[in-house]
């Protein structure tokens, strides 16, 4: 258990700041679930859509420090390939 004064600070900011991050990856899966499920559907332009709207999302991510930037790289590229072969 902490004891010293920083260490309880520390504690109580990690928690804070794994419930921020939680919420963050949350709504970046939710969004690429959203192009995911244009996709599977086979409308190219809703796909095309969702994905313009998750791009900022996943950067956003990065710039946040909650994904790495290669991540969301990969996902981005494989969305958009995946969207191309429709």
């Amino acid at each position: 258990m902490a004891n010293t004064p920083q260490a309880r600070k520390r504690i109580r900011r990690n928690a804070n700041r794994a419930e921020i991050n939680g919420a963050r990856l949350g709504r970046i899966r939710t969004f690429v679930k959203k192009v995911e499920a244009a996709i599977d559907g086979g409308d190219k332009t809703a796909a095309a859509e969702a994905l313009r709207s998750a791009q900022p999302e996943l950067a956003r991510g990065v710039a946040r420090g909650v994904l790495h930037k290669n991540t969301a790289a990969r996902k981005v590229s494989r969305l958009s390939k995946r969207i191309a072969s429709l």
